[in-house]
């Protein structure tokens, strides 16, 4: 393993995403209050997901995480198998399956390198873990390899013209007086894992060229409009006046397209 996968790995293995902010605890009741509090802050990932039309079909989750979202194509009733580059991800999400009386194939692997033969799968999903890959193009084209013909894959990547981008941005760069900083750096070292990439539609495009066809939308978050706490990195008076004082609705009707996540629903 590269050292720069090795970084996201090292990451992620310190907590799965959301655990900090959203677990209280791993029992029933905790796994089922983390579930609420992702949808309710994320609710166009049932829109991209479809959880219900994946009623037996093969499903693969590329970055199972915490497992709400595995949890949810198993309750479908899909032929489900999962990956993750961390076993703390698939610990805990073996864990949720256990304790709700589910089941999937669950496995660490490399999105990079997935250990499936070519056309296995009805259907790949992965929610915000494409863009932490250190060569995303290459996964995506092994979610190309997976899929057979007329498979589907529902994907979330980073958008690169973003509220949150422009925030962090601001801080990191402006404040910091490195006005030359671009984008892309500021996403590789301060959102999230080191590394962190963010996609304009038109790049997003190129790399999903080789499926027949493609649709791409991106909307709002919760964290652009700073409806949602943030991780501890990012904690600070000024971002607690900026939510006080946030114009909400001015963004949603005048940077409507300027969010964080992009949504892909691609078909082989």
């Amino acid at each position: 393993m590269d050292s720069g996968k090795r970084a996201v790995q090292e990451f992620w293995d310190k907590a799965a995403c959301g655990e900090e902010l959203y677990l209280a605890n791993q029992q029933r009741e905790g796994y089922a209050e983390q579930a609420r509090r992702r949808y309710e802050l994320e609710p166009v990932i049932a829109e991209l997901a479809e959880f219900e039309a994946a009623a037996g079909q093969q499903v693969l989750e590329i970055g199972v995480g915490l497992g709400a979202d595995h949890q949810r194509y198993a309750e479908a009733g899909a032929r489900l198998s999962g990956v993750d580059l961390t076993e703390r991800a698939v610990a805990h999400t073996r864990r949720r399956l256990e304790l709700f009386g589910l089941d999937s194939a669950l496995s660490t692997g490399d999105a990079e390198q997935l250990a499936f033969p070519a056309d296995e799968f009805d259907s790949v999903y992965s929610w915000g873990v494409l863009h932490h890959s250190p060569d995303t193009p290459r996964a995506v084209a092994e979610v190309h390899r997976v899929l057979r013909p007329g498979g589907v894959a529902r994907i979330m990547i980073y958008h690169k013209w973003s509220l949150v981008g422009y925030m962090l941005w601001a801080r990191y760069a402006l404040l910091r007086l490195r006005p030359w900083m671009s984008l892309r750096q500021v996403y590789a070292r301060y959102l999230e894992s080191p590394g962190t990439k963010a996609y304009s539609v038109a790049e997003a495009r190129r790399m999903f060229a080789a499926f027949s066809s493609v649709e791409i939308r991106t909307c709002l978050t919760h964290g652009d409009l700073l409806e949602s706490e943030a991780g501890q990195r990012h904690r600070t008076a000024m971002l607690s006046v900026a939510r006080a004082i946030w114009p909400r609705q001015l963004l949603k009707r005048f940077a409507a397209s300027h969010g964080l996540f992009m949504l892909i629903r691609a078909v082989k």
